[in-house]
């Protein structure tokens, strides 16, 4: 198979399909203002091709911030895409066409991937789906695109995941996540007076989470957004950790990016030496991957922000390209299996 990547700065849909010919797998990344304009105009050129899409940035080896950008995948998968609905209350209720659509690509555990665009509820999302995925073993990616739209097949939706099932005709499929932070200190917060609807941490080990994040690293609440960038909150999954972004500050409290529980237990992170974890990220899936036809990712906006105030952007997507053909989005959240990470890196790679 083989990954196209067009883009426009200026948000010309044309200039960014120049040179797409036959694509099997379609997605669209635009901004807020011409997204429904390049929902209809995509479908009109390929009316017959699965597509998902979403409003955010994009990139290969640049940067697209308020244009268009465009993936395609060809020459050698079987794709098709669809949505779930009603997905801040019931995505069960539509889960049924997961499971036809899962059928019906044929897929299997070694050579098909999920890819999905959300607009909200991700958590309980991926949980939906996974009963769905597990069963076949079915790696899954994406990300939480902007304002509360995606797009699937030539129509626009709210409050719904936008999916595609590819099925890699000519080699393996692999999923990875990234993750440039680690732990700080011994520090050990069990969260309480939470929020579950809006992902708000009331107190720490009894404390005002505000006031606790404050005193051990020393900011002011101006500071507490930007100081999330390099010391977010964790959470221990297994063997795993997952990141969990600080949204903003209410009163003594802190909202988050991730739903965080009552009883949950919660570390302090730290960024580690992000050039070198991506070095390893690339090394690892070198190994595994001799031969690479493609590697679609989804980083966060706040690595995104992250490595643009170190001067480190233009430097990541240049090493990343050494993998091959890679592009992807930049997204609110990132999806990896049942999981719902920030400040992540997920990718699939296709041999």
């Amino acid at each position: 198979m083989r990954q196209f990547f067009g883009m426009s700065q200026s948000g010309d849909l044309t200039e960014a399909l120049k040179g797409l010919d036959n694509p099997q797998f379609i997605m669209l990344m635009s901004n807020n203002a011409q997204f429904e304009a390049h929902v209809k105009a995509l479908e009109r050129q390929y009316p017959h091709v699965p597509s998902i899409g979403c409003i955010g940035m994009s990139y290969d080896t640049r940067m697209v911030e308020e244009g268009v950008g465009i993936i395609a995948f060809l020459d050698g998968v079987t794709a098709v895409a669809n949505v779930l609905e009603q997905v801040s209350t019931m995505p069960i209720k539509y889960i049924r066409r997961l499971q036809q659509d899962v059928q019906s690509v044929g897929s299997a555990r070694e050579n098909t991937v999920c890819i999905d665009f959300c607009t909200g509820n991700d958590a309980c999302v991926l949980t939906t789906m996974n009963t769905v995925l597990k069963q076949r073993g079915i790696s899954l990616v994406g990300g939480t695109g902007d304002a509360g739209k995606v797009s699937c097949n030539g129509r626009i939706y709210e409050d719904a995941v936008a999916y595609a099932l590819i099925r890699n005709e000519s080699g393996r499929v692999k999923t990875y996540k990234e993750n440039i932070y680690r732990k700080l200190g011994n520090y050990r917060f069990i969260a309480s007076d939470t929020d579950k609807e809006n992902y708000v941490i009331g107190t720490l080990n009894g404390k005002p989470a505000k006031q606790v994040y404050k005193g051990i690293l020393h900011v002011t609440d101006d500071e507490i957004l930007t100081q999330t960038f390099q010391n977010p909150f964790g959470k221990i999954n297994g063997e795993d950790t997952c990141i969990i972004s600080i949204k903003e500050v209410q009163g003594d409290a802190l909202a988050c990016f991730r739903q965080v529980n009552d009883s949950d237990v919660l570390i302090l992170l730290e960024l580690s030496d992000y050039e070198a974890v991506v070095q390893r990220t690339i090394a690892g899936i070198c190994r595994d991957f001799p031969r690479r036809s493609a590697v679609f990712s989804v980083n966060c906006l706040f690595r995104y922000k992250l490595f643009c105030e170190r001067g480190y952007m233009q430097t990541y997507l240049d090493e990343m390209s050494e993998l091959g053909s890679h592009a992807g989005l930049v997204g609110y959240g990132e999806h990896y299996n049942d999981r719902f990470v920030n400040q992540s890196m997920t990718c699939v790679v296709f041999e």
